[in-house]
């Protein structure tokens, strides 16, 4: 009995090994690995097909040879079904990806190749063809500050010589200082950000893009291709709409641009407009001829009359009127120096003082002082985050404004303003559907003047804007919430309706949510504010213009609103 049991194992073991050896047989198709790499090396791809294509079952390492044999057959379908059957199988490997990016690029899924590259770097971001291959990908679809961020790995791209289209009619020497990179040299992914930096910080380009163009040999050229400010404009009609572009808002926009060939650039306001008449004039120049640092004058003069009412529309009485004069001048210097990281400092000297008040129950005589007042004022703003592939970025700002009021008694204050955003360009090509998220918030210390308060609103002298809150009613300021302290989110996207090149038309939703608030006093919006909206951008030459509409989720107040952008 138990030698018939022992028989009859011995008999089911060697049955299961003369089938196991059977199937390997027919698995491998009498073809070892070794034999199958030695095809490839060959580039015999028509028989790694033939003896492969028939096996119901092969290895990750068969599957990866047959099907990188299909692809160089062009049969580039069954080639990406073989391969993603071999990652299932290696998930590790990161040749895989690397192979199926190869066929999407053959069928110029540009997008597709990038995301499986990406993979195969995860696994090994060392590999140097997959940093190279994807740093391509990068360049053909547009986007250069990824191309650079893969390229560098590996030392690419190197620059052979840097070309002008057209030549700018800037001092060359200025230019030339503006760009971190230089000929004979590997191009980094820092110097073409502090570049770009550093030309848009000379203010004299409306528009301006880098171009690199392979060479023979694997270096490249790159072209700087730039649409130049340069006095009053280059042509009669673009200097007529530069300005009168804020003719509708009864002023003027004269502004003169690139002086002596030195982006040495002036710009002014003046606004005539009975309510509010302004004149505001600001000069800025690089400094010691640098484009790594720049300071700017600037002189303000006002005349404003003010009704603070609760409302811009229906019924909404008189709570508090005046007339405020203001006169201000001040200096600051920019860098420009580092390319994540931007500062400024200055000062302003002002005086003002307040006429035909009637304070009601909101002013108080500390926000009515009147006298010279010095301030100091720095300034930081850093990119914090920087995702080249998506085209995303995060950039956050601080700001400080410390003054002396000289006035009876005299006052000090100092205003904080922070703010964090982000930036997000969906498409791999183009600015469409781009989309932008900001958080800001504000907060004083001390007695602030009452024209140092800050304003919720839409309104042409104010930079925090709520869509469905306008700023003013009958020409006069003083129909959005004003307090001491704010907090502000702004949301919005832009869908690309129409350009071609001087004139573009852009449309998007927008949402805007804030508070804003002043301890001990009636001012402030009480309540959250929700507005929503749709903004239309209108582009003509350099100068563009916002026409939004606005609806107040709390009261239904619909509004209509137009301002020039800078």
């Amino acid at each position: 009995m138990c030698a018939r049991l022992r028989r009859s194992r011995l008999t089911a073991i060697a049955g299961f090994v003369v089938t196991i050896a059977v199937a390997a047989t027919l698995l491998c198709g009498q073809s070892s690995p070794a034999e199958i790499k030695q095809l490839a090396a060959a580039r015999r791809w028509d028989e790694i097909v033939h003896r492969l294509e028939g096996l119901p079952i092969r290895s990750a390492a068969m599957d990866f040879y047959y099907g990188s044999a299909l692809a160089h057959l062009n049969r580039l379908a069954e080639a990406d079904r073989a391969l993603s059957a071999g990652q299932q199988l290696a998930p590790r490997d990161p040749r895989f990806p690397v192979e199926r990016a190869g066929i999407a690029f053959k069928q110029k899924r540009y997008p597709q190749a990038a995301r499986l590259l990406r993979r195969a770097l995860h696994l090994d971001p060392t590999d140097p063809y997959a940093n190279d291959f994807l740093g391509t990908v990068y360049f053909l679809d547009g986007n250069l500050p990824a191309a650079l961020k893969y390229w560098n790995r590996i030392g690419k791209p190197r620059i052979n010589a840097v070309h002008e289209e057209p030549v700018p009619r800037v001092s060359p020497a200025l230019l030339d200082r503006a760009f971190a990179f230089s000929p004979a040299a590997t191009l980094t992914a820092p110097q073409f950000l502090a570049t770009e930096s550093r030309v848009g910080g000379l203010g004299i380009f409306a528009q301006h893009q880098f171009d690199l163009r392979a060479l023979p040999g694997g270096n490249f050229d790159i072209a700087f291709r730039s649409q130049e400010k340069n006095g009053f404009g280059d042509t009669k009609v673009q200097a007529v709409v530069g300005l009168l572009s804020d003719l509708p808002f009864q002023g003027v926009t004269p502004e003169y641009d690139n002086i002596h060939r030195q982006a040495i650039n002036f710009t002014s306001l003046f606004r005539w407009d009975a309510q509010k008449r302004r004149i505001n004039a600001e000069l800025s120049a690089p400094f010691e001829h640098s484009a790594k640092y720049r300071f700017e004058f600037v002189t303000d003069l006002r005349n404003e009359n003010w009704v603070l009412r609760n409302s811009f529309t229906g019924y909404a009485p008189p709570l508090a009127g005046l007339n405020l004069r203001r006169e201000l001048g001040g200096f600051a210097l920019t860098s420009f120096a580092d390319e994540r990281l931007h500062w400024s400092a200055g000062a302003e000297l002002s005086h003002r003082d307040y006429r035909g008040v009637a304070p009601g129950n909101l002013l108080t005589p500390t926000q009515l002082s009147s006298g010279y007042q010095l301030k100091q004022i720095t300034q930081l703003d850093s990119t914090i985050l920087r995702v080249p592939e998506r085209r995303f970025t995060v950039d956050a700002g601080i700001s400080s404004q410390v003054a002396r009021l000289w006035s009876q008694p005299r006052l000090t204050s100092d205003k904080l303003q922070g703010s964090i955003g982000w930036h997000w360009l969906p498409q791999a090509k183009g600015d469409d559907y781009a989309m932008r998220q900001r958080l800001r918030a504000g907060k004083t210390f001390g007695q602030v003047p009452f024209d140092e308060l800050f304003e919720l609103g839409l309104e042409r002298d104010n930079d925090l804007p709520m869509h469905a809150h306008i700023g003013t009613r009958d020409g006069r300021k003083g129909s959005a919430p004003l307090g001491r302290d704010y907090f502000l989110q702004t949301w919005e996207s832009d869908k690309n309706l129409y350009s071609n090149g001087l004139i573009a038309l852009k449309l998007g939703p927008l949402l805007d949510i804030g508070r804003i608030t002043d301890p001990g006093t009636a001012l402030g919006s009480h309540q959250r504010l929700f507005d929503v909206g749709l903004q239309c951008k209108v582009r003509v030459f350099s100068t563009t213009v916002a026409l939004s509409y606005g609806r107040d989720l709390r009261t239904g107040n619909n509004a209509f609103y137009a301002e020039p952008l800078p």
